[in-house]
């Protein structure tokens, strides 16, 4: 899981940021989280990954990932449950903050409780095997900035995946393929 590809990490146009893939056993689930509604937020209301932007105290991008599941969703990850990383994205709008980010994949023995602060309005375990189900990975008609525009998506019962979410589930999803 390490041999992932990296976004321009030269780039000083890019903003950084980082997600966590937190997987835990019985069944194998994947948490999603539905980010709350704020102004100005482009990715408003979406169900996204635990993360955000690196901060100038993180040491690196998975010091920002661990910090942000810890702050969006109120448990501790380490180390020693990194499997590794995957591909960096990069929103595909030009209207979108220059942002890239590097998921981190983390494996728990167990689900953990969960804490949500103002930034989360509910987070959800997604079962591998659900996501794994072709009927639930198709081409869905949106409505993204009052533009009609047709994406990739997993529709799943608590709502659709779409954008650099959908991308980095995809990218995961294959990796456990091979």
């Amino acid at each position: 899981m390490d041999n992932h590809r990296p976004a321009a990490a030269d780039d000083p146009s890019l903003i950084w940021a980082a997600v966590t893939v937190v997987i835990t056993p019985d069944p194998d689930s994947i948490l999603l989280i539905r980010r709350a509604h704020r102004m100005g937020d482009p990715w408003s209301g979406h169900m996204a990954l635990p993360g955000g932007r690196r901060q100038p105290a993180d040491v690196d991008l998975v010091a920002t990932a661990i910090r942000e599941a810890h702050e969006e969703v109120g448990f501790e990850l380490g180390p020693k449950q990194l499997l590794g990383g995957l591909n960096d994205v990069m929103p595909r709008t030009p209207v979108l903050p220059p942002i890239a980010v590097r998921p981190f994949v983390f494996l728990l023995s167990a689900r953990p409780a969960l804490v949500l602060n103002g930034e989360v309005a509910s987070a959800t375990w997604i079962a591998l095997d659900d996501l794994l189900q072709p009927e639930r990975h198709n081409t869905v008609q949106l409505e993204v900035a009052e533009e009609s525009r047709e994406v990739q998506a997993f529709q799943l019962d608590d709502g659709i995946v779409w954008g650099l979410t959908e991308r980095i589930l995809s990218n995961l999803l294959e990796y456990l393929r091979d």
